[in-house]
């Protein structure tokens, strides 16, 4: 990218009227908007023009926006914003836990979005380098430099949420976390609404990736009616895999 080129953001929706509201706000606020009205489309531009975030509508023709962010997954760890007229809990947990960074339910305000847009981009970025590089724990490594898990000497792929989730609690074994706590680093505070539950989603799809039997974890432990800490030593009494 050059330095006077623009950012690209990419919307995904198939109403057109919404999405040239979106993309002209976008463009105020110095992003270059690329548009796709259905779910193939808009997953080819993803792939070849690598926006900086996208924007997906969940009801697409051709592909809808929940396929859409599972492949976007296994080929790119670009931030997502779901965008649609459906606000159940369940719908709003499923897309966060494929790997969406933000869920806004319409109808919506252009420019809450577009500040929506910019809290994940911040969040996106790169933190601040920490005191240890490598996070290691049995047969479990996590490599911070590299963003790479490896367990048992095998790779381990995961979603950025994952990943987040699993820097803060290898970061300080023995530490309980409040899934609150959890919850506010993954999400903070008006960027997303979210419940608690999305945390306890998001352990068990970890605990299915390193932990030799997910059932009775050895790395990440429950502490019951608090939260979550991972392993340093034996679990006292008082903590459980449930």
């Amino acid at each position: 990218m050059t330095g006077n080129a623009r950012p690209s953001v990419l919307i995904i929706e198939d109403d057109r009227n919404t999405a040239a509201l979106v993309a002209l706000y976008l463009e105020r606020d110095g992003f270059q908007p690329l548009t796709a009205e259905d779910g193939e489309a808009g997953l080819a531009l993803a792939l070849k023009h690598r926006p900086v975030l996208v924007i997906l509508d969940l009801m697409l023709p051709n592909m809808d926006g929940w396929e859409v962010c599972r492949q976007l997954r296994r080929h790119s760890e670009v931030p997502v914003i779901m965008l649609t007229a459906r606000g159940e809990e369940i719908d709003r947990v499923a897309g966060l836990t494929l790997g969406a960074d933000d869920y806004v339910v319409k109808p919506f305000s252009p420019r809450e979005l577009v500040a929506r847009v910019k809290a994940v981009l911040r969040r996106a970025r790169a933190p601040e380098a920490p005191a240890e590089t490598l996070l290691t724990h049995a047969d479990v490594h996590l490599d911070l430099d590299k963003r790479r898990l490896a367990v048992g000497g095998r790779t381990v792929s995961l979603t950025p949420h994952e990943y987040a989730l699993l820097e803060t609690l290898m970061a300080r074994p023995g530490r309980i976390f409040t899934r609150e706590e959890l919850l506010r680093g993954l999400y903070p505070a008006g960027d997303a609404v979210v419940i608690e539950r999305v945390v306890d989603v998001h352990i068990g799809k970890l605990r299915q990736k390193i932990e030799p039997d997910p059932a009775k974890p050895r790395h990440i432990l429950t502490v019951r009616g608090i939260g979550y800490r991972f392993a340093d030593r034996q679990a006292p009494s008082g903590e459980s895999p449930e």
